[in-house]
Order: structure tokens, then sequence, then C-alpha cells
């Protein structure tokens, strides 16, 4: 699943606050560069030189800063003092950290969901699965992603542990990026049927078997990433206009 968006600021970046179906001096500028980020035409580590989006833009250094930080809040983008904006490179240390976060979190969830698992939420996540197989074979990746991102945080929500919830969400957070700027061609309908196999076992009781396919689903994940160096060279103009 992507990192959720940051949502639009209640005010212009001169202070003055919106009115009503007023859009943001800095939501164009927000959405291209997260378009270019999750597209991969802007690689980990690329440089977001303030001066260059002013240009492509043609807007203010403070309408690109309050682009940058909206960015940073979700993790999209780091901001180092006297150094300026880049896009975020996890490292594969923390790359292996959030997995391995993931897969002991999402064990702890599995048997709570399944205590909890009513004939109606049942039908619920089989009407979700059915969702998302249409996407996929719609070849709607994007759609599918956000739909197979959504599977993992209803199962959170089922369990009923809102402490649970929060911490996985800031985690698929940090993993959705990774993913994205690292993930290499897989099989997207294994990772369906692992979706549909987990929720018939916890249908049927069997959650030691569901936390062994969940945490299978999650290490394939992890094993299909390739790290990649980060790169400060990036022709901004030319990736942020071919969204």
């Amino acid at each position: 699943m992507p990192p959720r968006r940051a949502p639009a600021p209640l005010e212009r970046p001169d202070g003055a606050r919106l009115k009503r179906g007023e859009v943001a001096l800095d939501e164009p500028v927000h959405d291209a560069l997260f378009d270019a980020v999750m597209s991969r035409r802007l690689a980990p580590g690329a440089r977001l030189g303030e001066a260059a989006l002013c240009e492509v833009f043609n807007v203010s250094r403070t309408v690109v800063r309050k682009a940058l930080q909206r960015l940073a809040l979700t993790g999209l983008v780091d901001i180092v003092p006297n150094k300026g904006a880049s896009v975020a490179a996890p490292t594969p240390q923390e790359t292996h950290e959030v997995f391995e976060a993931r897969r002991a979190l999402e064990a702890a969830i599995v048997p709570l969901a399944m205590k909890r698992l009513t004939p109606s939420r049942l039908a619920q996540f089989r009407q979700r699965l059915a969702a998302e197989h249409e996407a996929l074979h719609a070849q709607d990746h994007s759609r599918w992603v956000r739909l197979a991102g959504d599977f993992h945080l209803a199962l959170a929500e089922l369990a009923g542990n809102r402490h649970l919830t929060r911490m996985l969400s800031e985690l698929m957070s940090r993993c959705s990026l990774i993913v994205a700027l690292y993930e290499a061609p897989g099989d997207a309908a294994c990772e369906h049927d692992e979706h549909a196999e987990l929720i018939e076992l916890l249908a049927l009781g069997k959650d030691a078997e569901a936390i062994a396919v969940m945490d299978r689903h999650l290490t394939a994940l992890q094993t299909r990433l390739r790290i990649v160096p980060p790169s400060a060279d990036n022709d901004l103009a030319a990736a942020l206009m071919g969204r």
C-alpha cells in the first residue's frame, strides 16, 4: 500500500486560511512529487532542490517548502538542515528491521482477529478479496496495491486492539515506501492467493497455520526487494512533467 497522502493544509502558504473549495498552492507540487517518487521516476536519494522546483512549478520557495514539509511528515522525503531535501532512501538495515517488526506484529494480530471473525465479518473479507481479484485481473496495479494494503489494516482493526492497529499503520507507511522504491517485479496473483488462504484458515479456527501463511507472505515480499544505492542525479523537470 502506498503511503497515505498528507491532507491539504488548512492555510495558504502565506498563512491566510483557505476558503471552502480552495486548493492550497502547494498541492500541485506535493502531488507531482508524490507521484514521481511512487512511480520511480525519482530515485531514492534524488535531491529536490528548492530553486529547481520553483522554476518547474513557477511558485515561490515558501510554497515549495510547504510541499516538502508535508512529504517529510509521511516519510517520503528527508530534509537535512543546511543540505536540503531529497527522496527518502531506506537502508538495507532499516528494511530488515521494518519487515522484522511487521512479521512480529501481524503474528500477534492474526489470533486476535480470528476470535472476532463473525460470519458477517467473514463475508466482508471475502468481498475485499473479490475486489482484489477484480483489480488484479483488470491489471489495475495501483488499485490492487491499495486494496492489498487495506486488507492488512482491516485485519488489524478486526483484532480490536487500537494500539496494534496504530503501530501497524505506522509500520505499513514505511513498508509501503520501501516496496514502492525497491520492489522487483513479482507475482501479485500469489500474494492475492495468500490473502485468500489466510482468511479461510481463520474461518476454520487454524490460527497457527494462518500465522505461518502471514509470515511466508511478508517474507516473500521482502525477498523481492532490490535495494539500490541512493542517487543524487536526476532531471527534476523531466521526472515531474512525465506524469
